[in-house]
């Protein structure tokens, strides 16, 4: 195992961690539907937790409204239970066949409460990647205290290594930031 292999392996994992944190700033809504704000959304399908996407599809034809079709119709009440109850702050209606979701225009304070979840979801995210690098930091050294590495590569690996963190750190800050300015946007 090489410096190079550890950082290779450090900077994929850190990645993932950037797109788990754009995935969940997907799901927080804004003033707009978007269909992947319900991907998120776990229903309680004959007792078996099941992804709203896998029992029903979701169409956004207005800019405040949603549209689910469930594939069984038997889903139809555990669907709209799962929506209520999500953290979207909506309350749906369904006529059997599809469910509506009307989005109301966001209030200054809902505003404020989805940028602290924002907030708190990148803070997530970077205590995720300063644990990948607390890793990888610890895989190098042992890699250099085993005889397997220079104390210069060692050293020169740990400069990559901070270098790749504050990389990661600075795209999770730029997705917070165009978030927030999305929530702020009347």
């Amino acid at each position: 195992m090489t410096i190079q292999s550890v950082l290779a392996d450090a900077n994929s994992k850190m990645n993932k961690a950037v797109d788990v944190a754009k995935e969940d700033f997907a799901a927080i809504r804004t003033g707009r539907a978007h269909p992947s704000m319900f991907a998120k959304i776990m229903v309680d399908y004959y007792g078996t937790a099941t992804p709203l996407a896998q029992l029903a599809t979701v169409q956004v034809p207005e800019a405040r409204l949603a549209l689910i079709t469930p594939y069984d119709k038997g889903a139809t009440a555990s669907i709209e239970k799962a929506i209520r109850e999500s953290d979207l702050g909506v309350n749906p209606g369904g006529d059997g066949n599809v469910i509506r979701v009307n989005f109301p225009q966001l209030t200054e304070e809902r505003r404020k409460e989805f940028i602290k979840v924002a907030k708190s979801k990148a803070e997530e995210s970077k205590v995720s990647i300063r644990a990948i690098r607390r890793n990888t930091k610890e895989a190098m050294e042992k890699l250099e205290k085993d005889g397997q590495v220079s104390k210069d590569e060692l050293t020169r690996g740990e400069k990559e290594l901070e270098k790749v963190t504050s990389d990661h750190v600075n795209k999770i800050d730029e997705i917070l930031k165009h978030k927030e300015s999305e929530l702020l946007e009347v």
